[in-house]
């Protein structure tokens, strides 16, 4: 469960969403052919990075936003038998919906 994990300063927790089964045209992919998920929801948010005068900025993103990320982004870990990723804010290129 997420909740055994708070993120620090500017990070967010993401779970990854899983990958299509078929294309567009009706195939299967294989597990072998699949590319690596580049959208999931946000199950864990920092409480924002510090500015230069010391201020907290807040984040742009909130707990349950099904976002876009790159395809290398963050870092991968696994609590409780589910993955996850953490990563900076400005790892999320846009927040989908």
């Amino acid at each position: 469960m997420a909740m055994n994990l708070k993120p620090l300063a500017d990070r967010v927790i993401v779970r990854a969403l899983e990958a299509e089964e078929k294309t567009a045209g009706g195939l299967y992919i294989p597990d072998s052919a699949k590319e690596k998920p580049q959208q999931g929801e946000v199950v864990a948010v920092g409480p924002g990075r510090t500015g230069e005068d010391g201020k907290t900025i807040a984040m742009e993103v909130k707990v349950g936003d099904k976002v876009l990320y790159g395809k290398y982004s963050g870092t991968e870990v696994s609590v409780e038998g589910t993955d996850y990723l953490i990563m900076r804010e400005n790892d999320i290129f846009a927040i989908v919906g």
